[in-house]
């Protein structure tokens, strides 16, 4: 099937094959939803390099992250990235809707943008704590956190924006002045984190730990990386029925007992009813 996008002609193929059983969803459906959430999920994507989580056959097929931008089409913006081997990989970076169409064309499911732009790839525009959950904590506990952290980030004069990670946890960004780099960046995450440790200190991992704790949130802060992606907002996620990392109003935050989880539909619903809660954390 041969459609137009942004005055580009793209093939779609494959769009009846089922991706989830339960509830059933297609890969035309990707398709769709990725065209439609298009003006929102792209301010958070543009000149980012790329990785991209693909399921070609579906969830009960074989997953696979796919960093190397194969087979692109000679329109589609590309950035090259030293990896920590030493390797250079070239990714690609979806600047317009006729891009993620062709990614989604590819079966990717997720979309993991790195944190800064391939142009000023040491100045993280947002900072990013993202909030996991060990065994034994409730997300209630989460929200208890993050709200802790919205009101220490405010005292630095940041505006801290919530989000579902698509799982048990809840991503916070915060706009950075610009020209910050990634080593302030961590640093302030951690101080963050240290502070908020202060407050609750029966309820948060210490701010160095590694991993998830039983009856710890764990803030990480170490993902203000130069070289970590992380999951955007309006991206679905893999998992039992199709999801979405989905922006959040405070309000919600505040009032949540139990994980808050959305379907591409709903997502879209939300745009439309409130735009983009997260257009803060993109704006230049």
């Amino acid at each position: 099937m041969k459609v137009e996008v942004d005055g580009r002609e793209l093939t779609l193929t494959n769009l009846d094959r089922v991706l989830w059983p339960t509830p059933r969803f297609t890969k035309g459906d990707l398709v769709d939803y990725y065209t439609r959430v298009a003006p929102a999920i792209l301010p958070h994507l543009a000149g980012r390099p790329l990785s991209m989580v693909r399921l070609p056959h579906g969830v009960t097929g074989r997953l696979f992250l796919q960093n190397e931008c194969r087979g692109a089409p000679d329109w589609m913006a590309t950035a090259e990235l030293t990896l920590r081997t030493g390797e250079t990989r070239r990714y690609c970076v979806v600047n317009d809707a006729a891009s993620l169409v062709w990614v989604a064309n590819l079966g990717t499911v997720e979309l993991h943008p790195y944190a800064a732009p391939a142009e000023r790839p040491d100045e993280p525009p947002a900072l990013l704590l993202d909030l996991d959950p060990g065994p034994g904590t409730t997300f209630a506990d989460v929200c208890r956190v993050a709200l802790a952290l919205r009101r220490l980030a405010a005292e630095r004069g940041l505006v801290a924006l919530p989000k579902t990670s698509g799982g048990a946890g809840l991503h916070l960004y915060a706009r950075l002045h610009a020209g910050t780099n990634f080593e302030t960046a961590r640093t302030l995450g951690r101080a963050l984190a240290a502070a908020t440790t202060r407050e609750l200190p029966d309820l948060i991992a210490p701010p160095d730990a590694r991993a998830r704790q039983a009856d710890r949130v764990l803030v990480d802060w170490l993902q203000n990386d130069p070289r970590r992606s992380t999951i955007a907002p309006y991206s679905l996620r893999v998992d039992r029925a199709p999801g979405v990392s989905t922006p959040l109003l405070w309000s919600e935050v505040e009032a949540a007992t139990s994980p808050l989880r959305f379907n591409p539909r709903a997502v879209l619903r939300r745009i439309d009813e409130h735009g983009d809660l997260f257009a803060a954390a993109a704006r230049e």
